[in-house]
């Protein structure tokens, strides 16, 4: 069991950072969430579609991907840490290499819960603006 949900961990992590949806969504499982542990403006609970929402808009904001170097990856039965560090270029072009430890529980093979920790002050110095710029597009119809 382990094996396998360290695999499907894996293929989120992968399929989120190249802002691939249909496979973040395959990852799964009914009613999902995300928590984005810390204090900055990007931390949050997001939902099953704003997880999946958020992975296809990825790909606007971090074109590269993200490029995760997975640094380990601990399990223990339905729940699974991965550390790795991103290394992206931003839609601006800025570099954006952040470190992060993804807390997963799964079930019945598909993630349930994710708690996600990573430098929010950074998430907010560099996609912040960007998320700002693409809510504005949004909105005004552009």
């Amino acid at each position: 069991m382990s094996e396998r949900n360290k695999k499907v961990v894996l293929e989120f992590i992968e399929a989120f950072s190249r802002g691939d949806g249909a496979a973040t969504e395959a990852c799964l499982a009914p009613g999902a969430c995300a928590v984005a542990k810390g204090f900055g403006k990007l931390s949050s609970t997001r939902s099953y579609e704003d997880m999946v929402a958020n992975a296809a808009a990825f790909k606007e904001l971090i074109p590269t991907g993200l490029r995760p170097s997975v640094k380990s990856v601990i399990a223990d039965g339905d729940r699974v840490a991965v550390e790795f560090e991103g290394d992206a270029t931003l839609a601006n072009g800025e570099r954006y290499c952040n470190q992060y430890c993804f807390v997963f529980t799964l079930q019945d093979g598909k993630i349930k819960i994710l708690h996600e920790y990573f430098c929010t002050i950074l998430a907010d110095q560099k996609i912040g603006p960007l998320l700002t710029a693409v809510e504005t597009q949004r909105k005004s119809g552009k």
